[in-house]
This record gives C-alpha cells, sequence and structure tokens, in this order.
C-alpha cells in the first residue's frame, strides 16, 4: 500500500525511514519532503505551508494512499486532518479542535486548570501595558509565551523583570514571532529542574505512552543562549522511571484527554508533554499535537515493532488493544545531535553544500536524519536552520553518544554548529 507523510523535516525523514520498513508498504510518499526523504522515500513537490490541503487532498486520492501522517504543528493547528476526513481519506493526526492544545498557549493552559494538570502558575495577557506592569510586580522569575505557533521559538526564559519586560515587547510590540501569535500572552512562574519530553498515542481515552525522551531546547552546550526547535535529544531519558512515567500518565494525560472527550474535541494522534521535573512533582510545560522533532528520530531508531501498525490502531481506535509489552524496542539507547546552519536561531544563509554525508553514514549503527536539506545540482544543499540529525544506537547511552558525534565529525558545511554534550545530563548527573 501507499503511504502519504506532509511535512520536509527530520521528523518526517524519521517517519518516512520507519513506515517504508513495514512489510505491509509499497511507497512512502513525502510532500514537499527533503534530500534525505527523497532517498527513503517519493517526494512530491506540494508544499502544505501554504495550506494547500486540495492539491494534497488530489494527490492523495490518485495515488490512493492508505493512510496520510502529518508531521508539523502548522496544517494540524489550520485544520488539515478535517479536511482529509471530509474528503472520505483516513489520516493520522488530531482535528483542528484537538490541535488548539499545542497551537494555542492560552486554550492549553486554561485546559490544564481546568481539567487540575499540575502546571505553572500563570496569568493571560492581552495589552503589553499590564503584561508588563504585572512583571513588574513579581518577586521571582518568569517565563513569557506568545500564544500562536512560531516554530518553538516564542517561549522566552528570563531571568529577571528587565528580560520579561523585553520579552513582552518583543512579541506583542516588535511582532518579532508573528502578528497572530504575538496577540495574547501568557505569562508563568518559571519552574526549576530538569525537563522530560513524554510522548503517547492517544485514540479517544486510550493512551499508549511511548518511552521518555529528553530534549536539548537551548542553541549552545549548558543549556546557554534562546531556545530553538531542539538541538538533539535521547532515548531512553533515565530520569523517566517506571513510576515515575506511570505518575505522569496518571496525573497529565488520563485527565487532558478525558476533558477533551468530555470538551467534545476528543484527541486522535500523538500527544506530546514536555514536562519539568521540579522539587515539587512533574509540571507541564506545554502541549505538542504531534510527533516531537528531534524526539523522534532516536525514538524510531529504537522502535522494532511496525510503526504503521500502531497508526493504524489509533485511527481505527483499537488502541486499547494494544498493550505497551506489545511494543517491542530495542533495549539500546539512541542518541540524536542536531546540526544547525550558522546563525541560528537567528538569521542563517542556505544554499551551503554539505560534505561527508556518505562518510558520516558509514559509522555503525548510524543513521543521518535530513532536516533542512534539498537537493540542487545533484548535491545536497543547506535549506533550513536545523539541517540534519545524526542519530546512533549504542549498548550504553556514552557508546551511542561516541558514534553519533563521530559521524558528526566527518560532516563539513560552511558555518555549521551544534551541541557537544547531547545526553550529558543522563551521563553526569550532577552536571
Amino acid at each position: 500500500m501507499n503511504l502519504l507523510v506532509i511535512g520536509k523535516g527530520g521528523r518526517e525523514h524519521a517517519l518516512v525511514w520507519k513506515l517504508k520498513q513495514s512489510r505491509r508498504v509499497e511507497n512512502v510518499f513525502c510532500a514537499p519532503g527533503n534530500a534525505g526523504t527523497g532517498v527513503d522515500g517519493i517526494n512530491v513537490p506540494i508544499d502544505y505551508t501554504v495550506n494547500d490541503f486540495d492539491r494534497l487532498i488530489h494527490f492523495a486520492k490518485k495515488e490512493e494512499i492508505y493512510l496520510t501522517i502529518v508531521g508539523p504543528e502548522d496544517p494540524l493547528a489550520a485544520g488539515i486532518v478535517d479536511a482529509f476526513q471530509k474528503a472520505g481519506l483516513r489520516v493520522f493526526g488530531p482535528s483542528k479542535a484537538a490541535a488548539r492544545i499545542e497551537g494555542s498557549k492560552v486554550f492549553a493552559k486554561n485546559l490544564m486548570r481546568n481539567a487540575d494538570v499540575p502546571t505553572a502558575e500563570f496569568k493571560i495577557f492581552d495589552h503589553p501595558d499590564p503584561a508588563k506592569y504585572w512583571v513588574e510586580s513579581r518577586e521571582y522569575p518568569v517565563v513569557v509565551k506568545a500564544d500562536g505557533l512560531a516554530a518553538g521559538k516564542a517561549v522566552i526564559v528570563c531571568k529577571n523583570n528587565e528580560d520579561a519586560r523585553k520579552a513582552v515587547e518583543r512579541i506583542m510590540i516588535r511582532d518579532e514571532f508573528g502578528q497572530k501569535a504575538g496577540r495574547q500572552i501568557v505569562i508563568e512562574k518559571r519552574l526549576d529542574g530538569e525537563e522530560l519530553s513524554v510522548l503517547a498515542l492517544v485514540s479517544g481515552r486510550a493512551i499508549l505512552p511511548l518511552p521518555p525522551t529528553q530534549d536539548h531546547k537551548a542553541v549552545f552546550d549548558g543549556d546557554q543562549g534562546p531556545n530553538t526547535g531542539g538541538m538533539g535529544a535521547y532515548c531512553p531519558a533515565p530520569k523517566g522511571t517506571p513510576e515515575l512515567m506511570a505518575k505522569i500518565e496518571e496525573e497529565v494525560f488520563v485527565p487532558v484527554v478525558h476533558a477533551m472527550k468530555r470538551g467534545r474535541f476528543p484527541f486522535k494522534g500523538l500527544l506530546y508533554g514536555g514536562i519539568m521535573l521540579t522539587s515539587q512533582g512533574p509540571r507541564v510545560l506545554e502541549f505538542n499535537a504531534r510527533f516531537g522533532d528531534p524526539e523522534t528520530q532516536p525514538l524510531l531508531m529504537r522502535l522494532k515493532s511496525d510503526l504503521l501498525d500502531l497508526l493504524d490502531a489509533v485511527v481505527d481506535e483499537k488502541l486499547s488493544e494494544i498493550g505497551e509489552s506489545a511494543v517491542v524496542w530495542d533495549p539500546r539507547p539512541s542518541v540524536c545531535v542536531v546540526i544547525c546552519s550558522g546563525g541560528y536561531p537567528g538569521k542563517y544563509d542556505v544554499g551551503k553544500v554539505i560534505m561527508g554525508l556518505d562518510e558520516a553514514a558509514k559509522v555503525p549503527d548510524v543513521k543521518v536524519f535530513h532536516a533542512g536539506t534539498k537537493l540542487e545540482g545533484g548535491r545536497v544543499v543547506t535549506d533550513g536552520g536545523r539541517v540534519l540529525g545524526v542519530t546512533a544506537l549504542g549498548d550504553t547511552l556514552a557508546a551511542a553518544k561516541k558514534s553519533a558525534y563521530e559521524a558528526v565529525s566527518k560532516i563539513k558545511f560552511p558555518g555549521m554548529h551544534f551541541r557537544t554534550d547531547i545526553g550529558d545530563r543522563a551521563l553526569k548527573p550532577s552536571i
């Protein structure tokens, strides 16, 4: 059968690569894809960013696509799942109403409050002046978040009140993250601790948690510098003990999934909770309505079961028939190191020729997932901020990290940069 993956990042390359391994799959198309998805699948030159759902639907019908998997958040928030379902097509992902859990920080925080899900204290503002006045009255550091989608970059962690005032101005006055995204903001108490990414397949009331991962959001080593879409991840994260994962499922996923069902916007797809492990217990930082990037890369490197079977169970509302023990994982840990363009997460150049990809691919148990790449004149060039996700398996986390960075060392392009400490939190708990 034929499948269609929508998107062009590292997450989509990982999905294409894993789905192509299914015994039931003939072709995996990717729209619009990147240089990597064009090797492991078949690229389709239809750009989802213009919300051109009609062209995608026409393609899905013409190629008799069995299932479409939506990768990025933007088309989900714009209602692509509703459009595909209206056209009678099978699609993996939440409805527009359910995708608000990621598309609107205001919606998500109010949902958490109503469902009694543990999260940081917060206040919502639709004008910069009262927001700045409120910030001045706080005696604790805050985080300022734009309400709408901004590729994971409109979350500003502030050290003091002056930082917070500037963050309000950047989002609400200067519209740095887009006019629509900054119409409202959430200001919340900054939480301290380690962050855990907990992803779960969800269908109605059924919840199937996946192994815990840890993302590295800040651009520089030691969690310094501005937030990015993610500079690397590893799986499983040792902090996610079975006891903690059971607690997160019971206190976070069950109440929010049931609240969405009661509210008549049930969630069906992949629900991702960004969890801060505080001294008071786990607290939700945010929810995402799709597979994480770069968490998907190390997760799928470890998955031995047929991914299509799991996605089918969600779409067909048969997820409750699959127990966690039925999903088989490689016992070896996995590390993903993201290589970025110079200047990312700020302004960056594209079109830089990437060298050494074949040499990197020869490192045992390594897969180089493409993100911001494209083919130009037969050569692979950069085409985004996050360019590659070099992902490795190893008998230990240290071994996986060593293999990943060995492969990274073989790749070259002008201005490239990456963090050198992916996984160190687990390797050196004192950090």
